[in-house]
């Protein structure tokens, strides 16, 4: 690899890892969107997962060695998805008899509850939260093996549930849930389902989350994050699957980029202020504008179906 390539990662290789890791946080609020559901416990999930994490690794598995074993790092995830995923199916059955803004406003109430029990818990660190997570690769470029096929391995699934019988199921009643009731679909079988599914990803994506970033506290999962994720999918796609994975990976990307701009010699300083600090506004703006010219996000199946059929119109030689 060149001198510019290797500088290149070098710089930008914790912003690439954390890019992937908001496309899965995207793929995680568009499972349960997959049936209708606008759930915004995302955040509480993720949480949940890297405390899971950080307990485990500081206190259950003390590292003795220069990095943190990676089998154990892997059983970490299976238990913060195991774990999230019991979670979600208690929450979810009562939560989800309620719809819409409900839905949302109750799965706000349960990441709120999460952040105020790990706020009080004295083994989550308090307001403090838990520091010193030990690392499993000496450079935050490492977690690409983790994190690339755990990525490539969730839109696989998502995209195959979406072509099976589950999937249809699942979007049969985001479109009409009273006529997918009358075909003998299960609606809160299939609604709670999506939810959990989400809730696991959620979770894993925590665990990995909290040795990447070192340190743990109740700042990740809030609100805030709610609004963040959410901007995710509804601005990146909420039809497909490339939609949140597009939209988790710009909008992960995207405060770094302002805070760029805003370093921008000559730049009135309260624009500048605004550019870095200002980031939630930006993100509540761009919701608004996105939902009233895109409300199905910028990437739509529609999107692939012209693609697809400019291709069939091409002359062969031209394809190539």
């Amino acid at each position: 690899m060149s001198n510019y390539g290797s500088d290149f990662l070098a710089t930008y290789g914790f912003l690439i890892v954390s890019m992937l890791l908001g496309a899965m946080l995207g793929l995680s609020l568009y499972l349960p969107l997959m049936a209708g559901q606008l759930s915004l416990a995302s955040p509480g999930f993720y949480a949940l997962g890297g405390y899971i994490a950080a307990i485990l690794s500081t206190k259950v598995f003390p590292s003795t060695g220069a990095t943190f074993s990676i089998p154990l790092l892997l059983l970490e995830m299976v238990i913060a998805g195991a774990v999230s995923g019991a979670l979600g199916v208690l929450v979810g059955v009562p939560a989800l008899r309620l719809r819409g803004i409900y839905l949302a406003i109750a799965t706000i109430a349960f990441v709120e509850i999460l952040r105020v029990l790990a706020l009080n818990l004295e083994i989550t660190g308090g307001a403090v939260g838990i520091f010193g997570i030990p690392q499993p690769f000496q450079t935050p470029l490492g977690y690409l093996w983790i994190v690339v096929p755990l990525l490539l391995l969730s839109m696989f699934f998502v995209y195959r549930l979406e072509n099976i019988r589950i999937g249809r199921a699942l979007i049969a009643i985001r479109e009409d849930e009273l006529a997918a009731d009358a075909m003998g679909i299960n609606p809160t079988y299939y609604k709670v389902l999506a939810f959990t599914l989400g809730a696991i990803l959620a979770g894993v994506v925590g665990a990995v989350s909290a040795h990447f970033i070192n340190t743990w506290n109740a700042r990740q999962g809030t609100f805030d994050a709610s609004i963040i994720y959410l901007t995710f999918v509804l601005i990146g796609g909420s039809r497909t699957v490339a939609g949140p994975v597009l939209g988790g990976m710009v909008f992960t990307a995207l405060p770094e980029v302002l805070r760029a701009i805003a370093d921008t010699p000559n730049l009135p300083l309260w624009l500048a202020s605004f550019l870095r600090d200002g980031r939630l506004i930006i993100f509540g703006l761009l919701i608004v504008i996105g939902t009233i010219f895109f409300p199905q996000g910028l990437v739509t199946p529609d999107l692939f179906k012209r693609r697809d059929r400019t291709k069939k119109m091409m002359p062969t030689g031209a394809r190539k």
